[in-house]
């Protein structure tokens, strides 16, 4: 019998629960007992090296679950990517290695893009790994694959916070550490686990036509990673790396807020995969259908941005003593904004994905790149990291009006819906501020009036749950 939806779900949720709990240990960690120009530096280091790595990826992480979910040779696939991530990252490695001789000044002010470019190294030789057991959709051994170097890092962390002075040394150690001890893990689960063989042998052909069939997608991997942290390496080198600490604070608390994404996205992929090339009978009923999910990813999104906002500014200036919670309101008021628009781009992204509209995604993606960084250049000059925020939301905005115009529209029949719910959620939060002062009593009467409005405009209904079980029995 194959596994429903719920089931995968509930084990990559509790992978993405450790992974952002860590996480978000780690940084609130290193927030605490560095001052805002080393933790800006580290912040700043991190956004290059994993920008640099995603684009290295040339799209092949992607093309290879598809490729496995449809049952493509899989030994061949992982052999060719681990060839791949070989090449690409020692070819990485060894060009910062040249760059210290030739810009010894740019390499001394950043030494850390030497020493936590090792660790990032180790994750990025990982990555075969935990793609193939993503396209096997084995959840179970892709948990412990990914969690490892979080978990790692954020015990060692903690402990040595606790007993002894925490220092950059340190913190280089135990990263380095953490992520090898995943490659490792990665390794021994896909030889005696899954029973894959980890093997070398790499065709020219099948690498270079894995290459050519992955191009497009390595454009949008380029321009997906730098948009993602293109922001952090501008607002680093455009204003200073305490305006970087402080922005990079607000942008960790909205990746974590929005975890119901993390652990959605993963598994959508080799399920719409199925459902969109399916000849089944119900398959154009399901995805019709699917629609519902939708619509509940932005009352989740819509209620995650209501709670974050009215509990911002008490909340994290207790936890940080006033260090980034005031400062950063109306930067995590901007961010809040961006939360629906995510969840839409990326159910529409899974669409076009699983259909194969690789070059249709690189054009979209293209031109979301360039206008998040026009506005950042622009608005970080004005606006530090507010501008930042706001450019990032303004490309999102984009990015929704390009995929939607590309979209069949039977999925999305009910295109209003997805503006009323956030239209309702500030409303709720709005009228609740306005009468009451006390943030918990703001906060509970904010979630009445979003959860009543939404029952009684029928936003929510007894059937959805039925739909939903049938588009996920797949």
């Amino acid at each position: 019998m194959k596994r429903g939806l719920i089931h995968d779900i509930s084990v990559n949720s509790f992978q993405v629960i450790i992974n952002q709990l860590c996480g978000l240990a780690i940084f609130y960690v290193l927030s605490i007992h560095f001052s805002k120009n080393n933790f800006g530096e580290i912040n700043w280091t991190l956004a290059v090296l994993l920008t640099a790595f995603s684009v290295l990826s040339f799209g092949i992480d992607q093309v290879s679950i598809k490729k496995i979910a449809s049952g493509n040779d899989t030994k061949q696939i992982l052999s060719v990517y681990i060839f791949h991530v070989l090449l690409a990252g020692g070819c990485f490695y060894g060009l910062l290695l040249i760059g210290c001789f030739f810009f010894n000044n740019f390499f001394h002010q950043h030494y850390l893009l030497l020493f936590l470019g090792i660790g990032k190294l180790m994750i990025f030789f990982s990555t075969p790994f935990k793609q193939l057991a993503n396209g096997l959709e084995k959840f179970r051994a892709l948990l412990y694959m990914t969690i490892c170097s979080n978990v790692v890092r954020s015990i060692v962390l903690i402990v040595f916070a606790i007993a002894y002075p925490l220092n950059l040394n340190v913190v280089i150690v135990i990263f380095i550490a953490g992520d090898i001890a995943e490659l490792f893990l990665c390794l021994v689960i896909t030889k005696f686990i899954i029973k894959i063989p980890v093997t070398i042998r790499c065709q020219t052909k099948n690498y270079f036509d894995l290459i050519k069939e992955s191009m497009p997608l390595g454009a949008v991997a380029f321009f997906t990673s730098a948009m993602a942290r293109f922001d952090w390496i501008l607002l680093g080198l455009l204003a200073s790396n305490i305006i970087l600490a402080e922005y990079s604070f607000a942008y960790k608390v909205f990746e974590v807020a929005t975890l119901p994404l993390l652990v959605i996205a993963p598994i959508f992929i080799p399920r719409f995969t199925k459902l969109f090339n399916s000849e089944v009978a119900d398959s154009t009923e399901k995805q019709q259908d699917l629609f519902i999910v939708l619509r509940i990813e932005i009352i989740i999104a819509s209620l995650v941005a209501l709670i974050l906002n009215i509990v911002w500014t008490p909340v994290i200036d207790f936890i940080t003593h006033e260090k980034y919670g005031a400062i950063n309101k109306y930067t995590i008021l901007i961010f809040s904004c961006c939360m629906p628009l995510l969840y839409l781009n990326n159910f529409l992204w899974t669409i076009h994905f699983a259909k194969g509209h690789f070059k249709q995604i690189f054009y979209i993606i293209a031109i979301t790149f360039l206008v998040n960084i026009i506005g950042d250049i622009f608005l970080i000059l004005f606006f530090k990291a507010e501008g930042a925020a706001f450019a990032y939301l303004l490309a999102l905005f984009v990015q929704s009006i390009l995929y939607w115009r590309k979209t069949d529209k039977k999925i999305i029949k009910q295109w209003r819906t997805l503006f009323l719910i956030p239209t309702i959620a500030i409303f709720s939060g709005v009228l609740s501020m306005f009468f009451f002062y006390n943030t918990w009593l703001i906060l509970s009467i904010a979630l009445l009036i979003f959860m009543t409005t939404l029952l009684i405009g029928k936003q929510v209904g007894r059937n959805d749950w039925y739909i939903f079980k049938r588009i996920t029995r797949l």
